[in-house]
Order: C-alpha cells, then structure tokens, then sequence
C-alpha cells in the first residue's frame, strides 16, 4: 500500500469516527477533511519524517467563528471556536476543544475578565444563592451559644 493510500485510509477513518457523532453537520466534516488533507499534504512535502508532535508549536491566533463583540448577549455565551451558544462555556471548551479557561482567553486574546458565563445565568443562581442564605456568615462577630442553660 502506497504512502498516499495509507493516509487516505487515515483520512477516512477519523472522518467517519467524527461524522458519527450527532452534533455534527455536513460543513464540518467537510472542513475536517480538508484540513486533515492539507496537514497530510504539508508532511509529504515535508519528507514525512517528522510527526505533528515533533514540530514546534506555532503560536498563531484563532479566528473566531463569531465577531468577539457578538459573544456574549445577555441569555447565552457563544464559544468563538465553533459560534454554539451556551449559559456556560467552561465544560464545552473542556470537552469539545480541549482547553481550559486560560487557554481559550489566550488563544483569542480575551482579558480575563471576559465572561465565560451568561449574564442572565449568573444573575439567577446569584439571587438563588442569595435565597438560600449563601454568603451570609459573618466571620468578624463572635458566634453566639444557642443553648439554653438549665
């Protein structure tokens, strides 16, 4: 089996593996096999003697898939790696693009003050906290013994 057909074989496996997947439509896997593609192509020009892990990291920054000004609305925090809205970001970025939170910020250039959570959500469990008497203890006053003596 010829270099090419081994690395269209690859292709077509990790093609299938992720157009199997529900949340997935025709544009991506076609994106993904374009992309996998090109990387092929990019090693055999190469020599192919190098893998991907033995290259340097290259520091280039995303694009996101939405404008970062259209991320956040009051109701849902769009990831800027796929454009998916969500009330919180922190488990999709974990799950479906292997990042932390410092991470994702980085590669976008966010400040760290960049919600990653909606506004509306936060606001909700906050008054739910609230509610419950979350973040009322007093710790500058002495506690007070409840017991009656007898």
């Amino acid at each position: 089996m010829s270099e090419q057909e081994k690395n269209q074989e690859m292709i077509a496996k990790i093609v299938s593996a992720f157009a199997s997947r529900p949340d997935v439509s025709v544009d991506e896997i076609a994106a993904l096999t374009k992309k996998l593609a090109g990387t092929l192509d990019e090693a055999g020009e190469r020599g192919g003697n190098e893998s991907v892990s033995d290259r340097p990291a290259e520091k280039t920054p995303s694009t996101p898939a939405i404008p970062i000004e259209n991320a956040v609305t009051r109701s849902k925090v769009y990831c800027l790696c796929c454009g998916k809205g969500f009330k919180m970001l922190k488990r999709h970025i974990g799950a479906e693009h292997g990042l932390t939170e410092e991470a994702y910020r980085e590669t976008f250039g966010l400040p760290d003050d960049f919600p990653l959570v909606a506004p509306d959500y936060s606001e909700l469990k906050a008054k739910t906290a609230k509610k419950l008497g979350l973040g009322t203890y007093d710790r500058t006053s002495p506690k007070v013994a409840t017991e009656a003596t007898s």
